[in-house]
């Protein structure tokens, strides 16, 4: 059986969301910028070390980050049912997201091989944009009714993680459902549960802003702020050379010293 269509109308003329390419361009900095610590400290320039994976300083971050990721993404995949993608086009970006999560898996298990990336940011991206795509259109035609079902839906994948779980779901083939009784070995973990519950709020409120507060997404942005807009249409690019040219920096910085 064929995919339901994303919508009953044309595609509409692209559209530039400067608004909402500088928000995302604001994350992939504030990633940066953790990642670009996470390596100083893993090369011993920070003393003492930092615990990343447990100080909340940290960890807190790192929630921020991946929720504004999320909220983003679910944005902007209200603009593109909005336009009326087609499936086509979906198809060809979901395999530039999968493509580039399985070279984060092989980059990060030659870096480290006891903690690699099996189910990161990028691979819950990849699953839950087909989620949403299967989803969404349905239910938001339905308007208010629809959009609230969909909330529900947010909620309980927010909620089942933390009343239920087994450990059928604790290995590195199962734990990409978010299920586990513990938490996995890996540099990056973002399960579909229950992040799924993130990028779902982020398509209803895209979908009120672009019916309601339209300027709030499209609208100028100010001249400092054109780097950050600049920068959130090449998200994915960035976000698979900024670790590369970050340790490479510092592995040079380490040679030049001595």
């Amino acid at each position: 059986m064929s995919p339901p269509p994303l919508s009953a109308t044309p595609s509409l003329p692209a559209q530039r969301f400067d608004r909402l390419d500088a928000l995302r361009g604001l994350a992939i900095v504030w990633m940066a910028v953790f990642h670009f610590c996470f390596d100083l400290n893993y090369y011993g320039y920070f003393q003492p070390r930092q615990r990343f994976q447990f100080d909340p300083f940290w960890t807190v971050q790192r929630t921020c980050i991946v929720t504004l990721f999320l909220l983003c993404a679910g944005m902007g995949q209200a603009v593109a049912i909005e336009a009326g993608q087609r499936w086509s086009r979906f198809w060809r970006r979901w395999a530039q997201v999968a493509g580039c999560a399985a070279l984060v898996s092989i980059g990060s298990a030659q870096m480290f091989p006891n903690t690699w990336i099996s189910f990161g940011v990028l691979h819950g991206i990849a699953v839950m944009l087909v989620v949403v795509r299967l989803v969404a259109p349905r239910l938001l035609a339905q308007g208010a009714l629809g959009s609230g079902a969909l909330l529900g839906l947010a909620l309980a994948a927010l909620v089942l993680p933390r009343v239920w779980h087994d450990p059928l779901f604790d290995s590195r083939w199962t734990n990409w459902v978010g299920l586990v009784t513990r938490l996995p070995r890996a540099e990056d973990y973002v399960p579909v549960l229950p992040w799924l519950g993130v990028m779902l709020p982020g398509v209803v409120l895209g979908t009120w802003l672009l019916r309601h507060r339209r300027h709030w997404l499209a609208g100028d942005v100010p001249a400092a702020l054109r780097p950050l807009a600049v920068l959130g249409t090449w998200s994915l690019t960035f976000y698979m050379l900024h670790q590369p040219v970050l340790i490479g920096a510092i592995q040079a910085w380490r040679f030049v010293a001595g």
